[in-house]
């Protein structure tokens, strides 16, 4: 959605970006060739260094890169000397440059390693289905894949780890598609575990709610934020936050009395003004040339002059926490 990701940020001349998801480098590269944008590129898989090589010998003045990720985009900001931006795009979600890496260990078509993570650090894939309790494995399924067979696919892969680890995707797909595989047609019975375990390992959704706070008090007044996501539950996180950020919570009426919701909405000021009601979706040209593209959800707002508002925690009950995983290695 590259054509509507740069009608929404509006570029001018003068105009500071981040881009945090910098990839294959495919936004950046075309961000930065508007005169007189600088743009600041983060990302926080290694493997992206030879683009980053290639753009900074065509960009060099005017571009930066951190190995960081996009949650810390305040600190990689003052680093780089900027104080605030103008522009910040997301591009949520995996890059197809990772998927298409078989040792990365992302995609069910592809045997390797059993690890998924988007940087290098940290417990991998493998870590967690070989040293989590079929209660932790269940609650991953459910939460972050959607999985309605959670506990039979966990129970699987407990009784499958007691012969012997489970150390590769082409194993854990096997196990999955013997496990849930009965009737499926279209949707590999492996596709919601693997993308449960992926976001766990990377935390994503933890990410993408610190990176939205951290967004609300980077852009400058008339700056904008640009975000595209792929799934329906980082979707329903970017959709929550605007919202909030956008719009008063309810007021009371004469059937109702004013409580503290209310006495809020009588203070509210949006830090945000949205770009659209509703999310921008991909044309038909686009999912014809790249059907990955096809779930790609865009939506885009402006930030106002009003202070920040406060952040709730994002919490998944029930899940499991990456420094419990680490404490077992």
């Amino acid at each position: 959605m590259l054509p509507e990701v740069l009608a929404a940020l509006d570029l001018q001349p003068g105009n500071r970006i981040i881009d945090g998801t910098f990839g294959a480098g495919g936004y950046s590269r075309a961000i930065v060739a508007h005169d007189g944008v600088s743009l600041l590129a983060l990302d926080r898989d290694p493997n992206v260094q030879p683009h980053v090589d290639a753009l900074r010998a065509n960009f060099d003045q005017r571009f930066g890169f951190a190995l960081t990720p996009f949650s810390q985009m305040e600190d990689a900001a003052k680093a780089h000397g900027w104080a605030g931006a103008e522009g910040i795009v997301l591009d949520i979600g995996i890059s197809s440059m990772q998927i298409d890496q078989a040792e990365r260990g992302f995609s069910f078509m592809r045997d390797g390693p059993l690890d998924m993570r988007m940087g290098s650090h940290g417990p991998s894939a493998a870590d967690a289905v070989n040293l989590l309790s079929a209660e932790e494995l269940s609650a991953i399924f459910y939460n972050f894949g959607e999985e309605r067979a959670a506990r039979r696919a966990a129970a699987a892969i407990i009784e499958a780890r007691a012969e012997a680890p489970l150390t590769t995707t082409g194993a854990l797909a096997a196990l999955m598609a013997k496990t849930l595989g009965a009737g499926w047609q279209k949707i590999h019975p492996a596709t919601r575990v693997f993308q449960a375990l992926r976001i766990y390992v990377n935390d994503e959704l933890g990410e993408l709610a610190r990176a939205l706070a951290a967004a609300e008090r980077l852009l400058v007044p008339g700056g904008r934020l640009v975000i595209v996501a792929f799934h329906s539950l980082e979707d329903r996180i970017v959709k929550q936050f605007l919202r909030t950020r956008a719009e008063a919570p309810s007021q009371g009426s004469r059937h109702r009395p004013i409580g503290q919701e209310d006495a809020r909405a009588a203070d509210f000021s949006s830090s945000f003004s949205l770009v659209g009601r509703r999310a921008q979706k991909p044309g038909e040209a686009e999912i014809k040339a790249n059907p990955r593209a096809r779930s790609a959800r865009l939506r885009a707002a402006v930030r106002t002059d009003a202070p920040v508002l406060p952040s709730e925690p994002l919490i998944f009950r029930g899940v499991p926490q990456l420094k419990q995983l680490e404490a077992q290695i």
